[in-house]
């Protein structure tokens, strides 16, 4: 079945556009703006703030979420002139503060996580039904642990709870990921103990979305990320790979990435040959995910890098986004069986053939091709899931955390080494959040 994150037909539309307006930081005083207290206090207020949470997300948040990393590991080549762009595909030790990408990451995940924070201090308070409170709650849990999960596959440390005086703690990244893992289960147990309302369904859902099987899947990428391998098989098999869930779009709400590429032709990027891997990676010219994502095009950008046109899910302006792809679980599989203390090397090629010979993927991503046919080593199999990871996950945000995590060649920390597989390891903190945080760590060297 396709479950859809659907923001249409909330009859209170109108206070949507008020949610964002408290979310932001300004420099002055609007006497007709409604507060924090007017806009979480009363039910309309509730559910207005928690289609406009997901709405911040799905719109703006994958924008950045998606694009920024895509330039740093060659997922994608600049084709616009746009300091911004230019900067990330440049990349190197001096990729500056004030890049409006390395801000935007950072301060939408963080108005959002402040807005998720509101929403779940605030539902308690409300006179609603039991399982719209747990509802709700749980999918401000939700929204919390992706934002934080977002900002630690990009940041060396990062923040895990707002603080309205600029006054935020950091964290190393290992520690953003278990809060996020947390918060998941924290919203898995919510869920469980109390099933979300029909009113939860009817006004956020749409009755559409399996809310538990999303809270699992990023369980098992977090789990994995965090190390605890044991914790991501299970909650990878948790999973029900037939059914999906997309971030939906609309006229008023555009395909970000679609706005990106394709919007009054003249795209800031485009993506590259070979998924952006060096040719050593070698895909069988009959797999499916090439033509599924990619359109060949004889075209190299301004810096020599050779690109290609996008298919996949961003080449129509209203084109649902998934919010993960079923097969990731899959490879998630495949990976922790290797990384375990001890591999279990039949369980990981049994996972990636299942990537491999997939014909019936619900969203149409099949490789369908031959099982795997190489050495049997860990490290052999480990390079085999980066390959499938890069062809499979393409671009959904994931490619800077894999390359650190699969030991790809580390960046010289010289600007336009294009021929670099990543030209950075993290971003530098934002101007904006050093300029007004004294507990702002020192930028990581590269």
């Amino acid at each position: 079945m396709k479950n859809i994150f659907n923001f249409k037909n909330l009859r209170v539309k109108g206070l949507i556009l008020l949610v964002f307006l408290v979310s932001c930081e300004t420099d002055f005083d609007n006497p007709n703006a409604a507060t924090d207290e007017q806009t979480y206090s009363s039910r309309e207020g509730i559910l207005a703030a928690t289609v406009g949470m997901q709405q911040l997300y799905s719109t703006t948040g994958i924008r950045w979420i998606v694009e920024t990393p895509a330039i740093t590991t060659r997922e994608g080549g600049i084709t616009t002139t746009f300091q911004n762009m230019i900067e990330l595909e440049d990349g190197g030790a001096d990729l500056p503060n004030f890049n409006s990408n390395v801000r935007g990451l950072w301060a939408t995940m963080l108005r959002i996580m402040k807005i998720a924070e509101d929403v779940e201090s605030s539902t308690p308070g409300i006179s609603l039904a039991p399982g719209t409170k747990s509802g709700l709650t749980a999918y401000a849990k939700l929204y919390r642990a992706l934002c934080i999960g977002s900002l630690a596959q990009n940041y060396e440390q990062v923040v895990i709870e707002t603080n309205q005086d600029n006054n935020a703690s950091f964290v190393p990244q290992q520690a953003g990921f278990e809060r996020a893992i947390e918060l998941l289960n924290e919203a898995k147990a919510l869920i469980v103990a109390t099933p979300v309302s029909q009113e939860f369904e009817q006004e956020i859902t749409k009755g559409d979305i399996d809310l538990q099987n999303i809270i699992e899947a990023f369980l098992a990428r977090y789990y994995l990320f965090a190390g605890n391998y044991d914790a991501a098989i299970t909650a990878a098999n948790n999973v029900d790979q037939s059914s999906t869930s997309v971030f939906k779009y609309d006229t008023q709400n555009l395909n970000p990435i679609w706005a990106r590429v394709y919007q009054n032709s003249a795209p800031n990027f485009k993506p590259r040959d070979n998924f952006g891997l060096p040719s050593t990676f070698v895909y069988d010219t009959m797999d499916g995910r090439s033509g599924f994502y990619l359109i060949p095009l004889s075209q190299t950008n301004q810096n020599g890098l050779p690109i290609e046109d996008l298919a996949g899910f961003f080449d129509i302006n209203t084109e649902d986004i998934p919010v993960y792809i079923p097969d990731e679980m899959n490879l998630i599989i495949a990976e922790a069986n290797l990384r375990k203390a001890t591999p279990d090397t039949s369980a990981a090629i049994n996972a990636i053939n299942d990537v491999l010979t997939d014909n019936s993927d619900p969203f149409g991503i099949n490789a369908n091709v031959g099982a795997y046919a190489g050495a049997t080593t860990v490290d052999a199999l480990l390079l085999e899931v980066y390959r499938n990871r890069r062809a499979e996950l393409f671009l959904t945000g994931m490619s800077l955390e894999d390359s650190r995590r699969f030991g790809r060649p580390q960046p010289s920390g010289a600007a336009m080494q294009y021929n670099e597989e990543r030209n950075r390891n993290y971003y530098p903190y934002p101007d904006n959040e050093r300029n007004s945080n004294p507990n702002t760590p020192n930028d990581p060297s590269i």
